[in-house]
């Protein structure tokens, strides 16, 4: 209970951070981000107090999980802060911004998807908001490449999952149905192939994609705060999330092509 009630303290506080911290967040704002906050608090409590798995993909393969949500909590924090230099001047936030617009200068090059966000900017935004796009963008793509690699040299050099003990298939994967048809393995490998290259696209497709909507709906604008940190932290977010999904799914069917060859080898030996 006490692990499950700190997860949704944690997600909770994920949520409500920006709310928190920028001091331009009206009322209206704040009680819709009072109640989303609430309702994912709520859903990770019932998740991970229970014995049983229902959405949530490998809650006992730490650090797949962890990383994640480090990544996402310190994207959101530092462009918050970064956000909040603008109101509120610190040495902190002068600091994020200065490295940001180094990260994000580097990263800008042409067909970058760094240069991409910095497109999608509407031509109202004045040159310091299109900047701040810029700083937001490079940060948010370092810190979800830094954490996809961290998260490839744990499976590599340290062996995840299997390292502390067996790997529990069900537990870990419980929205995969083994019995819908077809080989397991087979099936594992496409969807990781299908997850790395999902993640490898969205960068370069979630700003088309925000372009055409804004020309076909209402226009979704970067320059409202709220809007610019959500809205970056999800576009360098879900791609390397599904990177890391799709490496972890193509690890356990190594385990399981493993497996399965011992167990040839033992069958062939014993009939030998």
């Amino acid at each position: 209970m006490v692990k499950a009630g700190t997860r949704a303290v944690l997600i909770a506080s994920l949520v409500a951070m920006p709310a928190l911290l920028l001091p331009q967040t009206t009322a209206d704002a704040t009680q819709m981000i009072a109640l989303l906050a609430l309702v994912g608090a709520l859903l990770t409590f019932v998740e991970y107090i229970g014995d049983y798995p229902s959405i949530i993909e490998f809650r006992d393969a730490p650090p797949f999980n962890r990383l994640r949500f480090l990544a996402l909590f310190a994207t959101v924090l530092i462009l918050t802060l970064i956000c909040r230099g603008e109101v509120s001047p610190s040495a902190l936030s002068e600091g994020l911004r200065a490295l940001g617009r180094g990260i994000g200068n580097v990263l800008d090059f042409p067909y970058s998807p760094v240069r991409l966000m910095v497109l999608g900017a509407s031509a109202e935004m004045t040159l310091e908001q299109v900047d701040m796009i810029r700083i937001h963008a490079g940060i948010a793509y370092l810190v979800s490449m830094l954490a996809t690699v961290t998260f490839v040299l744990i499976v590599r050099v340290l062996n995840w999952p299997i390292r502390k003990g067996a790997f529990n298939f069900w537990v870990n994967l419980p929205l995969f149905d083994p019995t819908a048809g077809g080989d397991v393995l087979r099936r594992l490998k496409r969807d990781a192939h299908v997850n790395i290259a999902l993640g490898f696209l969205l960068p370069f497709l979630i700003p088309a994609l925000m372009k055409l909507a804004s020309e076909a709906f209402a226009p979704i604008s970067l320059a409202n705060v709220h809007s610019l940190i959500w809205i970056t932290s999800a576009w360098a977010f879900l791609p390397a999330s599904l990177i890391m999904r799709g490496v972890a799914l193509m690890r356990i069917a190594e385990l399981i092509e493993e497996k399965r060859r011992r167990a040839y080898a033992q069958a062939d030996l014993q009939a030998a």
